[in-house]
């Protein structure tokens, strides 16, 4: 089988799994587990922040982060197909009380204008816009890529109005990859930044949430709180400190095959695909007959792929996908009818 539903279905590999059976560990929530501790410290200076907490999940993160940067009644501003408000189980509203406000972006990217539209006088009929959010890459974008000058636009028009920056980089790796800009680069822009270990670099579990010594105090009672406060976790800290240290540079093959893949099916009857939007390592494209259908025939034939709209299929290339992996799909999905 060959496994293309997400780059989350990666397994540790064996010096991965060597070091997390010889990891150090503590007790998390005292603060002494030493490998959690070097985590979020190489975390923190790698994104140019003051420092980083080690969390469960990506979904965690980010939910942490609306909940200190908001109080509850507040309105934060983002694309309508973000992770946070899309796929994240209406946590904004469930754990921070707040109102998403929806912007149209491209592919997920909108403009300092699109945020400047939003903006409403201060007055006590409206909610108080609070934090702008971004996510780089953008998975319903598939894959597509923030560049520094796209942030920097919806940068001066938040800072202009007062309002706070995150950025959901569960990809920011990706998006690293992609233009040479590092993470410290594009993390420099937001005032809290969440970033996963177990995408794209493979880790089993773990992210991180960084920011600021004094936001990230408060993130961490809100850790707590949410219930992501763990103990000698050390043992999957040390899973994700390997992926960060060994896989980062690696992204560049996922992103390589994917737009293989693409191009490889791009001239099949009833498939609309732009190769050229394929930046990084997830590949979305439409077809003309039910997604779940095609996606179905496609399991049967020895490919997993999503169906994320009635006519959208989406194949994510990840650590356990080789380049004869790729030429068999291509092969695969070029058999497989997707006619009505």
């Amino acid at each position: 089988m060959i496994d293309l539903r997400s780059d989350t279905i990666t397994k540790p590999t064996p010096q991965m799994r060597q070091a997390i059976a010889e990891a150090e560990v503590g007790d998390d929530v005292f603060g002494d587990d030493p490998t959690i501790i070097e985590l979020e410290k190489r975390t923190a200076e790698l994104l140019g922040k003051d420092a980083a907490v080690f969390v469960p999940s990506g979904t965690m993160a980010n939910q942490m982060a609306l909940r200190s940067h908001t109080e509850p009644g507040d309105e934060i501003l983002i694309d309508a197909n973000a992770h946070i408000y899309y796929y994240e189980g209406g946590a904004p509203a469930a754990l921070s009380g707040v109102l998403p406000r929806l912007l149209d972006g491209k592919r997920g990217i909108f403009s300092g204008d699109d945020v400047r539209n939003m903006l409403r006088p201060v007055d006590q009929h409206f909610a108080t816009t609070k934090l702008v959010c971004i996510e780089n890459t953008h998975n319903r974008g598939g894959g597509s890529v923030w560049t520094i000058d796209d942030i920097d636009d919806v940068v001066n028009a938040a800072r202009d109005a007062d309002l706070k920056m995150h950025l959901d980089g569960a990809r920011l790796w990706n998006a690293t990859v992609a233009t040479g800009t590092s993470e410290g680069e594009y993390a420099s822009r937001f005032d809290s930044v969440s970033v996963c270990f177990s995408k794209g670099l493979g880790a089993p579990v773990g992210s991180a949430l960084a920011g600021p010594a004094e936001f990230i105090y408060r993130a961490r009672r809100i850790r707590k709180q949410f219930g992501g406060a763990m103990r000698q976790a050390g043992m999957i800290a040390a899973g994700a400190m390997y992926a960060m240290e060994n896989h980062r540079e690696r992204l560049a093959d996922d992103h390589r095959n994917a737009r293989e893949f693409a191009s490889g099916i791009s001239d099949v009857d009833g498939i609309n695909i732009d190769v050229d939007s394929v930046e990084t390592n997830i590949v979305r494209y439409d077809i003309s007959s039910p997604a779940t259908e095609v996606a179905d025939r496609l399991l049967e034939a020895g490919v997993w792929v999503l169906a994320t709209g009635p006519n959208t299929i989406r194949a994510v290339f990840n650590l356990m996908v080789s380049n004869d992996d790729v030429a068999k799909a291509i092969e695969v999905v070029r058999s497989v009818s997707v006619s009505s």
